[in-house]
């Protein structure tokens, strides 16, 4: 079929429509002017919705399938910052024009990962212009058990998933080819393809004060915690967590000069790690009841009561990073 013959809405039914997960709390789905959902009314809801725009969110180079998969992933990412359950997806996408090669790719990526997760699809657009994906994601959390950026006080301890920097380091790579071809792999499938942390998230409940999903920069999501928190941490910078990869490439001297690797690890952004506090009570059982072998978390810092964040290296002095996290309207990745 040519371009031409494909309407908007053969589009939406060959690629869109009955695919993912099948969820009995959808009375109407894809094909109504809206959707038609069940809360169970025990439960909170949870809302979010990130836009994605190539050239800006993503390199133009990056195929569609990792593209789909992303579009999901950082919505994922921040119900797993609420400790919200995932369920009901709307999408939103602009294309340049009809490419349904393309099309199947990124829609193969998104539902992939929307079956992982028990996500369903009740909704969206498709439209032309500039390469654009808004996704809007709803999940279950129950009645007062959500995590906040609001709730972390003196004392608490600073954790989090993961690893950090690794996405960053690629964006760094692929403006110089010529470095660390081994780890590379690796690491653009960490930017592409960032790994959603809701089990972890949901094992976060009544254990954490607050979290936030490290999406800008640890410095500058931490921060966001601060802020709403009224309250201040010190950093370990010696101690953020690192990919074998990252520290291989670190160790052959990429990057080299300015950004350091402390400044991608605290303010590269693109992790989608979460950071978490925890009450230094419940740090006991947190940590011997929270299984860490599949995806490790680690202690960084600790909440003070002093406001700001400061970063301490491992001789003590204090570390300023070069900038405090991803800027929407200044950083660009790569073509």
């Amino acid at each position: 079929m040519s371009r031409g013959e494909c309407s908007e809405f053969d589009l939406i039914r060959r690629y869109f429509s009955g695919r993912g997960a099948a969820r009995s709390d959808v009375a109407v789905g894809i094909g109504d002017d809206g959707a038609v959902l069940r809360v169970s009314p025990d439960s909170e809801l949870v809302v979010s919705v990130d836009t994605l725009v190539s050239g800006i969110h993503f390199p133009p180079s990056t195929d569609a399938r990792s593209i789909g998969y992303k579009a999901l992933a950082v919505n994922l990412s921040d119900m797993a910052a609420m400790a919200a359950e995932p369920a009901w997806a709307t999408l939103a996408l602009t294309v340049p024009q009809v490419e349904e090669a393309w099309l199947q790719e990124f829609a193969a990526g998104f539902f992939d990962l929307a079956q992982r997760f028990d996500v369903q699809l009740v909704g969206g657009d498709l439209t032309r212009g500039p390469l654009a994906v808004t996704v809007q994601l709803h999940g279950f959390v129950p009645r007062g058990q959500a995590l906040r950026r609001d709730a972390a006080r003196s004392g608490d301890l600073v954790y989090v998933t993961g690893t950090l920097g690794d996405a960053a380091l690629a964006l760094e790579l692929l403006r110089h080819p010529d470095r660390c071809p081994e780890e590379f792999e690796y690491l653009r499938a960490r930017l592409d393809r960032p790994e959603p942390r809701v089990a972890q998230a949901l094992r976060l409940r009544n254990v954490a004060s607050a979290a936030i999903d490290v999406s800008d920069g640890l410095a500058a999501d931490l921060g966001h915690i601060l802020e709403a928190s009224g309250v201040g941490a010190v950093l370990y910078v010696d101690r953020l967590p690192r990919s074998r990869a990252f520290r291989s490439c670190a160790a052959a001297g990429a990057p080299r000069g300015d950004p350091s690797w402390y400044d991608l690890v605290l303010a590269g952004g693109d992790d989608y790690e979460l950071c978490f506090t925890v009450p230094a009570a419940r740090t006991p059982a947190f940590t011997t009841h929270t299984p860490n072998n599949t995806c490790p978390y680690t202690c960084v810092g600790v909440i003070e009561t002093s406001p700001d964040l400061r970063c301490v290296t491992q001789d003590g002095s204090l570390w300023q990073p070069a900038r405090r996290g991803y800027d929407h309207f200044q950083d660009r990745p790569p073509e």
